[in-house]
């Protein structure tokens, strides 16, 4: 099945299952659409155990999707554009340090608390892994997705600044996370060098490159759209900003989704402010948040039908839930000691950090890291436990962290 077919299946999918979330399920967009496909792939499954070659030429095109590829090298550049372009200089500065301190700090201290503690739990479980590898799901499973708690929020009436924090802390952990995912990538090569140096030169040319070479391209972009007034080619330009910016990034090896984050600022703040017409800026405006919803729909659709291909067994499952709850009291931990820090210039109460907590959502990103990983590097059992992780976050905390929220202001 060629690019285009596959990708028409999934729009007709993803149309067809947001109809009957807005008819009849009426929850929150991301949460409905994968509900709606869970439901079809057990329906799938059930029909499966009375016609196996139905069921097994469905999970054989689901197994043709390289989905770490299609998020990761397509999909997250312009999610990661569509969310930084709608996030203004002004609320993030009033939310800087706890913006920085929890997508950095908070992910790494993530890492390391997740990565040791499956380890030792595996292990104990007779499930054999190794340390690295473990850190690897340390990692992907660390960053937060504000897709489907954002609107929640807004709906619960809650701050402009616990707003703000969880789109900033969201757009940047998840950059942050990718190239911590990705020097522990190259560390668990055979042969790498594990030189603290190394390791820091590293980690600084995915990031400090993929930032700088962000605000090039925003900077360009910007002053291109300034030159001229014309909303179709002024759309064009910021397309190109993405695609272009992402692909150069690849080729150079410095972090592509960080790239797209301090691109996306530039063109939302200075572009939108100096650079562009009120009728360009509303163009761009409707333009990105029509391609975010159709790509955040076809993610979570793809994310329900992951289902059909996982390879599992009970223990592995017992494990993925008690790795559910050290997740969830890591995520406390790793928002807590950073905010100790953020109550030194910025106001954040004990509520905050538990609705930051809650509304901490894992999403694509974290199973299209799981799925990247090597099948030699334990990838089965990472994937399943990261796909329990990810379904209870999407599904369970997504559709109470709005009460929640409520009751805690």
């Amino acid at each position: 099945m060629d690019l285009f077919h596959l990708f028409s299946i999934l729009i007709v999918l993803s149309a067809g299952f947001a109809y009957i979330n807005f008819r009849i399920l009426k929850l929150p967009n991301a949460i409905g659409l994968m509900l709606v496909s869970l439901i079809f792939s057990f329906i799938i499954l059930i029909l499966g155990y009375y016609f196996p070659t139905f069921k097994e030429s469905i999970a054989l095109k689901m197994d043709n999707i390289n989905f770490s590829e299609l998020l990761l090298e397509g999909m997250l550049s312009f999610m990661l554009f569509a969310g930084a372009i709608h996030i203004k200089f002004k609320d993030l500065n009033n939310e800087k340090l706890s913006i920085l301190l929890f997508s950095t700090i908070s992910v790494l201290i993530s890492t390391f608390i997740i990565g040791f503690a499956s380890y030792y739990l595996l292990t104990f479980m007779g499930i054999n892994v190794k340390l690295i590898h473990a850190m690897l799901f340390g990692a992907l499973i660390s960053p937060t997705d504000p897709i489907a708690v954002l609107s929640i929020l807004k709906s619960a009436g809650v701050s402009k600044s616990l707003e703000t924090k969880i789109a900033g802390e969201s757009l940047f952990n998840d950059g942050v996370a990718v190239v911590v995912f990705i020097t522990i990538l190259k560390l668990a090569q055979p042969g790498a060098n594990l030189e603290i140096s190394s390791i820091l030169l590293l980690f600084g040319q995915e990031a400090i490159g993929g930032l700088l070479l962000g605000l090039g391209i925003g900077y360009i972009g910007y002053k291109l759209i300034a030159s001229i007034d014309n909303y179709q080619v002024e759309v064009l330009i910021t397309l190109a900003i993405v695609m272009g910016g992402y692909t150069f990034a690849h080729f150079i090896h410095v972090s592509g989704p960080l790239a797209m984050v301090a691109a996306g600022l530039i063109t939302g703040n200075q572009g939108k402010k100096l650079g562009m017409s009120d009728v360009t800026a509303e163009y761009i405006d409707k333009f990105w948040e029509l391609v975010d919803e159709i790509l955040n729909a076809v993610l979570f659709v793809l994310i329900g039908l992951e289902l059909l291909i996982i390879q599992t067994n009970e223990k592995i499952l017992f494990a993925a839930i008690i790795l559910l709850l050290i997740t969830l009291i890591t995520r406390y931990i790793s928002i807590y000691i950073p905010s100790i820090a953020v109550r030194l210039k910025e106001k954040i109460t004990q509520k905050t950090i538990l609705i930051l907590t809650w509304g901490g959502l894992r999403g694509g990103i974290s199973i299209a890291l799981a799925l990247s990983i090597a099948p030699e590097f334990s990838k089965d059992i990472w994937v399943t436990i990261t796909y329990v992780i990810v379904c209870f976050s999407i599904l369970v905390q997504g559709m109470t962290i709005g009460k929640f929220a409520k009751r805690m202001q």
